[in-house]
């Protein structure tokens, strides 16, 4: 059995299994770090696993298995690996949350049979996780493209933005926070033919125009609490095409399969590369 553990700002799923089919998970609600791993350790030792796969909020360092500037109070430079590690005495993988998301997506989801996609998700924040020939691309640390500046036209939205790093990023713009911030409620209040959705439909095209740009994936895929909104998707693909203007292929955009299983299953994954290293890893067991 391998173990899977979805790392969230609000609640961590903690996974034994080997794929979709048997699955078994539980919930911990996130309070603080050394609260909330004691509660991920119990239960792995009441369920042991031979490797164990970490999908987690960031930004991370994979390198070093390490939660880093996350604002989120108290988890800023916790060194989640060695400390799951240490005491469940198997390898570790270790990669962000969407990442595993988009792992997870490739091998069960909207992502099967492809070489090259991204997945976003838009949520309580907004991440994006890129397989690129076949591969998890990472660069020198990890993809944040819920951080991408996109044009804010001020005069139609005078809302500043809520990211505390960077206020009117993709994230401060057009995730679930920033919604409720801007029009006082959240999105699953909000009805469907307010406004709001035509803004956020402009926003998120964007941010696929400057990704068809850069990446040139094959598919787009969205999951994420604010996807829920049918028609944002079809607001997205009658814009992108206007944006980029024939001047390169606009890549499919479709929704995510796997729904809230993505994060962990991809956190499966990663316990599976863990397990076998030289299969293409993400293994922080050092």
């Amino acid at each position: 059995m391998l173990g899977a553990i979805e790392a969230g700002g609000t609640k961590f799923v903690c996974a034994a299994g080997n794929g979709p089919d048997d699955l078994a998970a539980i919930r911990v609600l996130t309070t603080s770090p050394d609260a909330t791993i004691a509660e991920v350790i119990r239960h792995f030792k009441r369920h042991p696993v031979e490797a164990v796969g970490i999908g987690s909020f960031g930004p991370i360092d994979r390198g070093r298995g390490r939660i880093t500037s996350t604002p989120k109070p108290g988890w800023q430079n916790y060194d989640i690996v060695s400390r799951i590690r240490a005491a469940l005495g198997v390898p570790a993988g270790f990669d962000t949350d969407v990442n595993a998301a988009a792992l997870a997506e490739a091998r069960w989801g909207a992502g099967r049979g492809l070489t090259d996609f991204v997945y976003i998700t838009v949520g309580t924040g907004i991440g994006g996780g890129a397989v690129v020939n076949g591969a998890i691309l990472h660069g020198a640390a990890h993809a944040e493209m819920g951080h991408m500046r996109i044009p804010h036209d001020r005069g139609r939205d005078p809302f500043p933005g809520s990211c505390p790093y960077h206020g009117d990023c993709l994230e401060g713009l057009a995730s679930g926070p920033a919604v409720a911030a801007r029009w006082g409620a959240a999105g699953e209040s909000v009805a469907a033919d307010h406004r709001a959705w035509d803004l956020e439909g402009h926003y998120l095209a964007l941010a696929v125009a400057n990704l068809a740009c850069t990446l040139a994936p094959q598919r787009i895929i969205f999951g994420g609490g604010v996807m829920r909104q049918l028609r944002l998707l079809a607001l997205i693909r009658d814009e992108v095409p206007e944006l980029l203007n024939g001047y390169v292929r606009v890549p499919e955009l479709v929704p995510a399969q796997l729904g809230d299983q993505a994060g962990v299953l991809g956190a499966l994954i990663l316990a599976e590369q863990a397990r076998s290293p030289f299969t293409g890893s993400s293994d922080s067991s050092g």
